[in-house]
């Protein structure tokens, strides 16, 4: 279970799972900075503005990460570990809509969209429709940040503001999504937030409004055993309380921990779906992003897959 979990709980962009959206946002600004970025996301920075609290400052202030790897490698470590896995997964997840557009599909679905920015920087082709569906303040914060500063979507880009513990399903209809369409699914940084029951009903949900020829990508939720939990929650404790930062987000205090949800991959391809799954662990060695010092490095079970299925 999640410590800090309600059942109906809701957030903005500064408290509980919608500051994690920040926290994502950032890392793709930091690898947008590198020399050699995976992916570029011009709006990243904008969208974290001065929303990014605490240690996870360490990810866009290379004197603060400096600060932090002096005092305590292991944790300066991890944090890097966030900002390039997230510069993976969304490598990944790019590729994955390049290719369903190429197979002609022209509806998405971006569910638990958060801060991403895809509707405003991937090419898309005419004709396509990204829906985004996200609690009402994060949306609203995305739109209002990025109109101030004049940016506009490259797509059509129809908002659904609902909780995905409520009807979803509904509210995306009502903005004129098609279950007769193919439609392009994504669930990233979504089901580890879900309790085990909404994590299998939205694969349901998902598979009861997909035609033959939709496509699903789908983040696997890592595991962390509950004694590893605790000590990454001291050692950021710890530095956070040396360095004299403010630490009020501890990641890991929003998952929901429950070990009887559905094997993605499985589920798929027993509910009509041929599905793929990729290792996040390998895909870091590949693309040049693995970490050294990595508390977790030889638990396999710590790493998420990325698991991607077509409709049959």
């Amino acid at each position: 279970m999640s410590t800090l979990r309600t059942d109906g709980d809701t957030w903005d962009v500064t408290a509980s799972v919608g500051a994690t959206a920040v926290v994502v946002a950032a890392a793709r600004a930091a690898e947008t900075d590198r020399p050699d970025p995976l992916i570029r996301d011009p709006y990243a920075r904008l969208l974290t503005a001065n929303a990014v609290t605490g240690i996870w400052k360490a990810m866009l202030d290379e004197s603060m990460f400096a600060q932090l790897e002096s005092a305590d490698p292991g944790t300066s470590a991890f944090i890097d570990y966030v900002r390039s896995y997230q510069a993976v997964r969304t490598h990944y997840f790019d590729g994955y809509f390049a290719d369903a557009v190429n197979c002609g599909i022209r509806q998405v679905v971006i569910l638990a969209s958060g801060l991403d920015s895809r509707a405003y920087r991937l090419a898309w082709p005419v004709g396509t429709t990204v829906f985004e569906v996200d609690q009402p303040k994060v949306l609203g914060y995305k739109s209002t940040m990025l109109a101030a500063h004049g940016v506009k979507p490259a797509v059509d880009c129809r908002h659904v503001a609902v909780d995905l513990r409520q009807d979803w399903a509904a509210a995306l209809r009502d903005e004129g999504f098609s279950s007769t369409a193919p439609t392009a699914w994504l669930a990233e940084g979504l089901l580890m937030y879900l309790p085990a029951d909404a994590h299998d009903r939205l694969l349901e949900q998902i598979t009861e409004l997909s035609s033959p020829g939709s496509t699903i990508a789908v983040e696997t939720p890592a595991s962390y055993p509950c004694d590893r939990r605790a000590q990454l929650r001291q050692r950021f404790q710890r530095a956070a309380d040396e360095l004299g930062f403010e630490q009020t987000l501890f990641l890991q205090d929003l998952i929901y921990h429950d070990q009887d949800r559905a094997v993605v991959a499985d589920w798929l391809n027993a509910h009509g779906w041929q599905a793929v799954t990729q290792s996040s662990r390998d895909e870091l060695r590949r693309l040049g992003r693995w970490i050294d010092g990595l508390p977790m490095a030889n638990d396999k079970d710590a790493f998420a897959d990325f698991v991607t299925a077509d409709r049959r």
